[in-house]
């Protein structure tokens, strides 16, 4: 049966090899070293978000705007309905709305038969976070009832994040995002990623500062006793100062997120206990590229009705990134993807030309960003020699994987960034098994990417898909 996937119709055993990126900046190497077979493995699903390989050995998935939770034999593709949870909000203006994150409590089908899920949801007016676990019926195949972990996080129509881990040390991680202020419809409201939490919003347990951040939460919900004093408060904050962190994994003890630049610098932080990241004052490093912090929130509202991504009218309040006085416990990325120059041109020919195409100019989709949506790890003893002991990067703009390698210290990004599996889809989320043979990437149902040629397109390939990649000896 044939498949289709990366532009073409190609057998289901066809051999595939990464295929070269054209980029606004230097176009990054491609793994021509590997072999692998590709396949569709499923189709059809709503916006699948979280993918996980289980101990069960079947895939585990969220859909984002299905509401749904599914079970997918990685042999067949059969999947089943484990929930559906209904307070979900889903909105079809919204990329970031509706069933997040999942995680499996690391004693699954071991005396814990757990999940854990994050959803946007409304209360009144009001658009909320929210982190729940539902016990899991290994007979039945079903989830039960569920129970809030945390509730009433804030929540909006942009960046939501929501990626949920479990570390090693058995507490919950969950990404938070800065919710889009500062940009768009939001324009007017001001980026609170920098904002901690004070003693009373803790302890009337008003989560509203909870914005650019990455929490640490025990299993009921409590703040552990070990997380970071921040300005004298303790809270959920792990680190903070992020934009929208929606990746986020573990690789041993160390845990790494994936995060979206603006109209630049794309970031793989490594994020430490009480670690201040630099957004909006930094987009990767502090180097005074072609990144500045426009605060729009504090112009006037004529001038918020001018907005503009990177053409920024006079009178705005503008901060050049050295104008921050990094702090004691600022991090830097471990690395960056498209740092362009002070001068760039952010205009670009190609897509003023498709106006009558899409009804607009679809100029944002040949920034100098890849959309990074997931992150995982590569084990040092996958089967795959030249990814191991890296980092796996799901890009959505220009479907491909990014790979990362890591030095041995398992801290550090050490090489080349390579490219993996191009293809005309949105790479949402990306699940290895156990041996490392085998690469799951799940792809959003619509939404804008670039095709092979480097241009807008409008519709992925492979819309709601599972793609399989078998690794070729």
């Amino acid at each position: 049966m044939a498949a289709v996937f990366f532009g073409v119709v190609a057998e289901s055993h066809a051999q595939w090899r990464g295929q070269r990126t054209r980029k606004a900046t230097t176009p990054l190497p491609v793994l021509e070293t590997e072999s692998f077979d590709g396949k569709v493995l499923v189709s059809g699903l709503e916006n699948p978000w979280a993918l996980l390989w289980g101990p069960d050995g079947f895939l585990w998935l969220t859909e984002r705007t299905g509401k749904t939770i599914k079970r997918i034999d990685p042999k067949t593709g059969r999947a089943s309905v484990v929930g559906t949870i209904n307070e979900v909000l889903v909105d079809p203006n919204s990329v970031h709305k509706g069933l997040l994150g999942l995680a499996l409590s690391p004693k699954f089908l071991n005396g814990d038969d757990t999940l854990y899920i994050y959803y946007t949801y409304q209360d009144g007016d009001n658009l909320y976070g929210r982190l729940a676990k539902y016990p899991y019926n290994a007979k039945a195949g079903t989830i039960g009832n569920g129970t809030t972990v945390i509730e009433k996080l804030p929540a909006g129509q942009d960046h939501n994040a929501g990626r949920v881990v479990f570390g090693p040390d058995g507490k919950l991680y969950l990404s938070k995002g800065d919710l889009g202020h500062n940009q768009g419809s939001s324009v007017a409201l001001e980026i609170e990623a920098q904002r901690l939490p004070t003693a009373d919003e803790v302890q009337n347990k008003n989560w509203v500062s909870y914005v650019g951040k990455v929490l640490r939460l025990n299993t009921d919900g409590s703040i552990p006793d070990d997380n970071p004093v921040l300005a004298g408060v303790k809270s959920h904050v792990f680190t903070y100062g992020h934009r929208n962190p929606q990746g986020l994994v573990f690789a041993g003890d160390v845990l790494f997120s994936s995060e979206h630049g603006p109209s630049s610098d794309d970031e793989v932080n490594r994020l430490e206990a009480g670690g201040k990241y630099g957004w909006p004052h930094v987009a990767g490093y502090q180097d005074d590229q072609a990144y500045v912090y426009a605060n729009y929130s504090k112009a006037s509202p004529e001038l918020q009705k001018k907005y503009d991504a990177n053409v920024i009218p006079d009178g705005v309040p503008v901060q050049k990134e050295s104008d921050w006085k990094r702090p004691d416990n600022f991090k830097d990325p471990i690395k960056t993807f498209n740092t362009v120059p002070r001068d760039y041109n952010y205009s670009d020919v190609r897509a003023e030309k498709l106006k009558d195409t899409f009804g607009f100019v679809p100029s944002y989709i040949l920034w100098p960003t890849i959309g990074p949506s997931s992150i995982t790890y590569y084990p040092a003893d996958g089967a795959v020699p030249s990814l191991r002991h890296s980092l796996i990067v799901g890009a959505l703009k220009n479907g491909c994987l990014y790979v990362v390698p890591l030095a041995g210290d398992g801290k550090h990004a050490q090489g080349d960034v390579q490219t993996l599996f191009r293809s005309q889809n949105r790479y949402r989320a990306v699940a290895i098994s156990p041996d490392g043979k085998q690469i799951f990437v799940a792809t959003d149902k619509g939404g804008f990417g670039r095709g092979l040629d480097g241009l807008p397109a409008k519709e992925p390939k492979n819309p709601g898909a599972i793609l399989v990649f078998t690794y070729q000896e």
